[in-house]
């Protein structure tokens, strides 16, 4: 296996994207305006993001034995992302996760994600070469806490830049997890788990980026909602407000986050320039519907510029 820039760790799903103008109420139906079937799952569109930021990116998930799982490494392989970690489970058929989304941008999920779809430690013993590979590992938390924390140690044991996305739903690893992570990102409500409260403005959103800093990462990236993203590293902090970009599906703009951090940071951006590409390519994502990214120059330099000064 080919040495990798970033390989995720993380969720492979088909994505069906519904819009309409209002979601019916029961015994009611609605016309869908527009339909997307795209590849997705957090994993997926990180892996996604990565490679087309320019990053070398590889993807651990699971998929099923099943003709939509071969249809989704395919897609994966033509976005340039390294699947040979990607486990095929027999018997298994491939998570689906249906976005239906109305014209005011209010989206809701429906899941099909079987216990099957989830990486076991197994798994990642079974990936060991390939997260020893990679230059960064980033381990999305809504895989079992087991099998994240056997991807961290893995990758740290080898010192390879662990960057953790979330909050770990067993509270009783956390501090383990935390402990192997060199970069922290986590939500309003995934910082709630995580210190107790979300953050409701930029002093409590750099307060709870400090505390986490204590419990072992270098640099914390916490999201302030409606009003931007906190970053604390040991001796700084920085506070980016939200850029003016209309919210079509804010679906994937966390995804597109972390990756573009997890980049810039393996380019040796500066922690400040790093933090604008993050916000950066979460702007240029939230503008269509559905949670692939298209993370060109051209979206990418008018988000920088439309960033206001932290």
């Amino acid at each position: 296996m080919a040495d990798l820039d970033v390989l995720v760790v993380g969720q492979v799903a088909r994505d069906l994207v519904l819009l309409v103008d209002d979601v019916p109420e029961a015994g009611r139906s609605a016309p869908v305006r527009r339909r997307r079937e795209l590849l997705g799952g957090k994993g997926a569109n990180q892996a996604v993001a990565a490679a087309q930021l320019g990053a070398r990116a590889g993807l651990l998930g699971v998929v099923g034995d099943d003709e939509v799982g071969e249809h989704l490494l395919a897609q994966a392989r033509a976005d340039g992302i390294d699947v040979a970690p990607v486990v095929r489970r027999r018997g298994v058929r491939s998570g689906l996760i249906v976005d239906l989304l109305d014209a005011r941008g209010r989206w809701r999920y429906l899941e099909d994600l079987p216990p099957a779809t989830l990486l076991t430690p197994a798994d990642v013993a079974g990936a060991g070469a390939a997260l020893r590979a990679a230059r960064a590992v980033l381990v999305q938390l809504q895989q079992p806490a087991d099998a994240a924390l056997a991807a961290a140690r893995t990758a740290r044991e080898t010192g390879r830049t662990v960057v953790l996305d979330g909050a770990p739903p067993d509270p009783a690893t956390a501090d383990a997890l935390l402990a192997a992570a060199d970069v922290l990102r986590a939500d309003a409500r995934e910082t709630a788990l995580l210190v107790g409260e979300a953050p409701g403005d930029a002093t409590a959103g750099l307060a709870a980026g400090r505390k986490l800093v204590r419990r072992g990462p270098t640099l914390v990236a916490v999201e302030v909602p409606g009003e931007g993203n906190a970053f604390v590293w040991p001796d700084g902090q920085l506070f980016l407000p939200l850029s003016d970009t209309p919210t079509v599906d804010s679906t994937g703009a966390g995804d597109a986050f972390v990756a573009a951090l997890t980049v810039a940071l393996l380019r040796g951006e500066p922690t400040e320039g790093a933090a604008r590409y993050a916000v950066a390519a979460a702007g240029a994502t939230v503008g269509h519907p559905g949670g692939r990214p298209a993370l060109s120059p051209g979206a990418l330099a008018d988000q920088l510029d439309r960033i206001p000064a932290g």
